[in-house]
């Protein structure tokens, strides 16, 4: 009997540190002991008003502040329903992993980010770290935020310090299991600065506003979280809410994504939510991008056209079906 208590106890031991060295070297620790965070600066960023109007700018055209903060009537092109204004919303995504919490940005200090820091917002904005300390979904686009300049990241806080308190009580995100362990390990702290990039050249300017937009985010499909390889920018990712069953479109400069857009229909799709035509699905924030100056949107077109075509038909009037490119069912998806 004790010889088999031995073996039964080097069994055991042995099977803890094969398990610990497949912690580390898939999911890692943590999921477990919480995500990477650095401490709290005690820095205020100065109101100038500047950085008020860059920053308004950047949270209503560009990067979806208020889009995504905002409650919407989606039976009115998806508009910010007025009142709302970064007062938050919950999510109205079914393919999300379970209740997604836009929360209220509005410096209310009972129900909003009043008594938030600076450096709390901005650690939450490029970092993904609330400011209670937890993870974000990283829905909140801040893998993608990171790439904002200091000096574009003190205007938009400015600029949400600007808004009206609106008291508006929330729920908090509840996601679920595994997810809302394993999205811990996805925030990394940002400890260097961000300088300014030099926009002068549009293909330039135009990538920092599709970064910053978030375009990647919706426009590449995902499996378990991960973008497919090399399909960038194709479309098939899939969103169902008040809107329908919508699949975003391939917006490389393939024949099948907008190859045969020029500067004039990207400018009009962006500003109006039609293509000729066809009214695109209100998931689309054109009520955001329409705010755009002519000369971002130009950038932002310039830098499209750089990006490698990518073959891949995506039409949500076609018959949703398996497609073998991006591993999504989309309508016309068995036509690649």
């Amino acid at each position: 009997m004790r010889k088999l208590a031995k073996f039964a106890g080097i069994a055991v031991l042995a099977l803890l540190i094969l398990a610990a060295i497949g912690i580390t070297f898939t999911i890692g620790w943590r999921p477990f002991i919480g995500p990477k965070t650095r401490p709290l600066a005690d820095r205020t960023f100065e109101r100038t008003p500047q950085r008020l109007e860059r920053g308004r700018y950047l949270a209503v055209a560009v990067t979806g502040c208020m889009g995504c903060h905002s409650e919407h009537d989606w039976k009115n092109h998806g508009a910010i329903s007025p009142g709302t204004e970064g007062a938050g919303e919950v999510m109205p995504i079914a393919e999300l992993p379970g209740k997604i919490v836009a929360p209220n940005i509005t410096p209310d200090p009972e129900t909003g980010a009043g008594t938030w820091s600076d450096d709390q917002l901005a650690r939450a904005i490029r970092e993904g770290i609330g400011h209670d300390g937890r993870a974000l979904f990283p829905m909140m686009p801040y893998q993608d935020f990171r790439k904002m300049s200091d000096e574009d990241l003190a205007s938009i806080i400015v600029y949400l310090r600007s808004l009206p308190p609106i008291r508006r009580s929330l729920p908090s995100s509840q996601i679920i299991f595994p997810v809302k362990y394993l999205i811990r390990g996805v925030p990394r702290p940002l400890t260097t600065a961000v300088p300014a990039r030099d926009l002068s050249d549009p293909v330039r300017r135009g990538e920092y506003l599709v970064t910053l937009a978030g375009c990647g985010g919706c426009h590449t499909p995902q499996v378990r979280g991960q973008n497919v390889p090399g399909m960038n920018l194709a479309g098939g990712f899939t969103l169902t809410g008040p809107w329908g069953r919508v699949a975003s479109s391939n917006i490389t400069p393939d024949a099948s994504g907008i190859g045969y857009y020029d500067e004039s229909l990207f400018l009009q799709v962006m500003r109006t939510g039609y293509v000729k035509a066809r009214e695109l699905s209100p998931i689309m924030p054109v009520f955001d991008f329409k705010n755009m100056t002519d000369d971002d949107l130009k950038a932002m077109f310039a830098y499209l056209r750089t990006l490698k075509p990518v073959k891949h038909r995506v039409d949500n009037a076609e018959e949703v079906s398996e497609c073998k490119l991006c591993r999504q069912k989309h309508g016309g998806g068995k036509l690649n």
